[in-house]
């Protein structure tokens, strides 16, 4: 098949793994590595071996919901690639409050596992798991996350010094926002509601500054026709949340001809949705979001969505292959190294534009089984190359389409 994907993985297997960041290696050397790693992270915990039988191997996943939109996406996507490779894997769900998220790491590691993949809320919150990683000798990335260098310097550090922590797998969130409230203003919408889910949630932070950014931008171009982004209400990770979030803007102005739930997995959009259904005004508001629905093709159709990014939920495969490599010994030198993963997202703003996706997202998953273990042999700097190409595109091509 000729695709990216593909591509990566030939030159990838071709490649004569050598030992550095994304190094691989034997066991003896993982552990040798490891050693050094620990002891320049300043962590007290020895080496962890590397684990050749994957039966043994139990990866945990901390995330917010495994059972809501865009959570049961995710965890589709993380099943096929554990039965893929014979590995066990275990779900907290922590709905993003800050103690439970903690607490998952912990309940992880106790569980035996010995990778974790985190959707965290803050960053506070990764010094704790961060230390709980550290001293157990857990490997740790992130997925729809990560540390803000410049907002939490000494976490990033942390992480920076760890010899378990990996990295993280994100989106460019400022981008992402500009590029959604771009959706609205070019619709003519200039009065825009915005709903957040937690205050302090560094993607939804991201997110909000790219909202600003976009009608900074517009005002700027168009002092004659000004547009205004609303302070946001918060609706957490709720139906409930985004429904009251909603109607609190429309209560708040009548005016308003745009709403951005900013996100949190799909359920506090579908309850701002819903509210405005009930008031009537889903041809007077347009709607943009992230976070894909399963309807999403009918709503851009009727009109109760005008856009929306997401869609991919591979973010935390490529979170798990990174843990599942470092757990075998193939992926080791973590300590001094902060892994950034940038992930592209797919945008839609026309039922045309969502049937591509569904076609090769939802229909089907967008890697067989075969394509998930070549995934598993990639070294990190391929993994990295493969994640920046997943796309509607790329998966039509594996489908030989």
């Amino acid at each position: 098949m000729k695709t990216i994907f593909k591509k990566v993985t030939a030159a990838a297997l071709a490649a004569t793994m050598v030992v550095g960041m994304a190094a691989c290696g034997s066991g003896s050397e993982t552990a040798s590595s490891s050693d050094s790693a620990a002891s320049s992270s300043g962590t007290e915990a020895a080496a962890t071996p590397a684990v050749t039988d994957n039966s043994k191997i139990k990866i945990g996943v901390s995330i917010w919901s495994s059972t809501d939109v865009l959570g049961s996406q995710c965890k589709l996507i993380l099943d096929a690639a554990a039965d893929a490779l014979g590995v066990e894997v275990q779900y907290v769900d922590q709905g993003h409050v800050s103690e439970k998220v903690t607490a998952s790491v912990e309940q992880l590691v106790a569980a035996g596992c010995q990778g974790i993949i985190i959707c965290n809320s803050s960053d506070t919150e990764m010094t704790s798991a961060i230390k709980t990683c550290n001293d157990n000798g857990v490997y740790l990335a992130q997925f729809f996350r990560i540390i803000s260098e410049t907002n939490s310097a000494d976490i990033y550090q942390a992480a920076k010094d760890s010899a378990y922590y990996i990295g993280a797998v994100h989106e460019d969130e400022p981008a992402n926002g500009e590029a959604l409230v771009n959706i609205l203003l070019d619709k003519g919408d200039r009065d825009i509601g915005l709903i957040g889910w937690e205050q302090g949630d560094a993607t939804w932070l991201g997110r909000w500054e790219g909202y600003k950014a976009g009608v900074d931008k517009w005002n700027e171009a168009h002092p004659d026709d000004p547009a205004q982004l609303s302070e946001p209400q918060y609706a957490g990770t709720t139906s409930e949340g985004g429904s009251k979030a909603a109607e609190a803007l429309m209560a708040a102005d009548p005016n308003l001809d745009a709403l951005i739930p900013a996100g949190g997995g799909g359920d506090p959009l579908q309850g701002a949705i819903a509210a405005v259904e009930r008031a009537g005004k889903t041809q007077d508001i347009d709607i943009v979001s992230t976070d894909f629905l399963p309807d999403l093709g009918d709503r851009l159709e009727n009109g109760s969505m005008a856009g929306e990014s997401g869609g991919h939920y591979c973010d935390p495969l490529i979170a798990f292959m990174m843990v599942y490599n470092a757990i075998k010994g193939n992926y080791t030198g973590f300590a001094g190294n902060f892994e950034d993963v940038s992930f592209p997202y797919l945008y839609v703003s026309s039922a045309e534009d969502y049937q591509a996706y569904e076609k090769y997202f939802v229909d089907q998953l967008p890697y067989t089984s075969d394509e998930l273990v070549e995934m598993s042999n990639l070294d990190l700097s391929a993994l990295k190359e493969a994640a920046k190409n997943i796309s509607i595109e790329d998966a039509a091509s594996r489908a030989g389409n």
